[in-house]
């Protein structure tokens, strides 16, 4: 940009930057004249008006200060007497603006840093644009590159065409990698303002699900559905799978021939366990199979509060629970249930604890003793309340029950629950 540079270096250059970095001609020229501008507003103030222009042709810089003719100057950056005037243009009137050259040799240093981070600015902007259109598009996309930089456990990843960072947010925890490792992710946002822009998945569920898009034909071709899945990176996913042809087992279509689908997408992702749960209406089977690798004795649901009570062999507790809970917590955000997990003696425990209980509470109506209180709990009468609508017949077809004994307990049983609410009504 210096006056050593000649028409060819100079056309050379920007011819150069428009091809490389798709920056127009006119705008390097513009950026050039207003360097030039900033440059001399430095010196001469803020005040005066000056333009600057670029031959195109010649390399050549010129510039200008911009004044008014009048008869008398007021401010004397802005005006200039006619006769001044007419010394630069012998036509000049009063009321003309007139053009005086300016020696810009001494500026032109200062010119041209000014140009030079000003283009480097329009550089970055450029490849910031030309990066986000071509991998805006690509969000989703499963890609691979080489690892160059490890910063803060953040990880740079050269794409080829542009760098990438695979934030420690997005990596699997028990993952380690090292400069020039080969590493392949998902691109999960490219962001258009930022360097670099292209963020990086590989603890997401997205790219687990484009991994078994990618290793599983059925899953690309709509045949085998994704119904739901959740996903403790590095340690266990737990995915619903639903098949949409009655020829097509959808878990069998995951695991594949000796597993191998299935063995070849956990190598994928550190040997992270994953759980295949078929889908049924029938949100109790898929409870149970929800819970694998353990076995599950019993499910009980409160639909309406969405909780449930999982019962499991004594032995598989912990498997049941998980490390740190974790394979319960996946099966809550998998179901959108809450659990308790129970083993089969603490339940049974609990079932004679709560049967003692109900016949016991049982005895407290006249006429009931022991035998009867059991007899009437085992089949499901167990409050006064159930005991009181029964009819004679119904009550008396029971075990040791009596036509007489059975009036006599309805009666007690009315009394008992009149005597309760005449107390709670005090």
């Amino acid at each position: 940009m210096d006056k050593v540079f000649r028409k060819s270096e100079f056309m050379a250059i920007i011819e150069q930057l428009e091809r490389d970095k798709n920056i127009k001609k006119e705008e390097i020229f513009k950026t050039i004249s207003d360097s030039i501008v900033t440059a001399l507003r430095k010196y001469y103030g803020k005040i005066v008006q000056i333009e600057a222009e670029v031959n195109p042709d010649t390399a050549e810089m010129k510039a200008y200060f911009i004044k008014d003719v009048v008869d008398d100057v007021a401010v004397e950056e802005l005006e200039i007497k006619l006769e001044e005037a007419k010394k630069y243009n012998p036509d000049a009137k009063i009321g003309d603006k007139i053009k005086i050259p300016v020696d810009i040799e001494d500026f032109s240093r200062i010119a041209s840093q000014i140009a030079k981070q000003t283009l480097l600015q329009k550089i970055r902007v450029s490849e910031r644009e030309k990066i986000y259109a071509e991998f805006s598009p690509r969000v989703g996309e499963i890609v691979s590159g080489l690892v160059t930089h490890i910063n803060n456990r953040d990880i740079l990843v050269n794409l080829g065409k542009a760098e990438a960072i695979l934030p420690y947010t997005e990596q699997i925890k028990r993952e380690k990698y090292s400069v020039n490792d080969r590493i392949k992710a998902i691109i999960q946002r490219v962001e258009k303002n930022k360097t670099p822009q292209i963020i990086l998945s590989r603890a997401s569920i997205e790219f687990l699900k484009a991994i078994l898009q990618n290793e599983i034909p059925e899953i690309y071709d709509g045949i085998v559905e994704i119904v739901n899945m959740v996903r403790e990176p590095g340690v266990r996913s737990k995915i619903i799978v639903k098949s949409n042809s009655s020829k097509i087992d959808p878990v069998g279509a995951c695991v594949g021939v000796k597993g191998s689908r299935i063995k070849a997408i956990m190598a994928e992702i550190s040997n992270e366990k994953i759980d295949l749960i078929p889908y049924s209406e029938d949100i109790v089977q898929i409870i149970a199979k929800a819970f694998s690798p353990s076995k599950v004795s019993s499910v009980s649901i409160d639909k309406a509060n969405r909780r449930a009570i999982v019962v499991v062999p004594d032995d598989q507790v912990e498997l049941a629970l998980g490390k740190d809970n974790i394979n319960k917590i996946l099966v809550e955000k998998l179901t959108n249930y809450s659990f308790e997990v129970k083993s089969e003696s603490q339940k049974e425990k609990e079932t004679i604890e709560n049967f003692r209980n109900q016949v016991k509470k049982l005895m407290e109506i006249e006429g009931i003793t022991q035998r009867i209180a059991e007899t009437l709990v085992k089949v499901g009468y167990n409050s006064a309340q159930k005991i009181a609508s029964l009819k004679i017949e119904e009550l008396s077809s029971l075990s040791g029950i009596g036509e007489k004994t059975a009036q006599k307990i309805l009666d007690a049983a009315k009394k008992y629950i009149s005597d309760i609410n005449k107390t709670e009504n005090k």
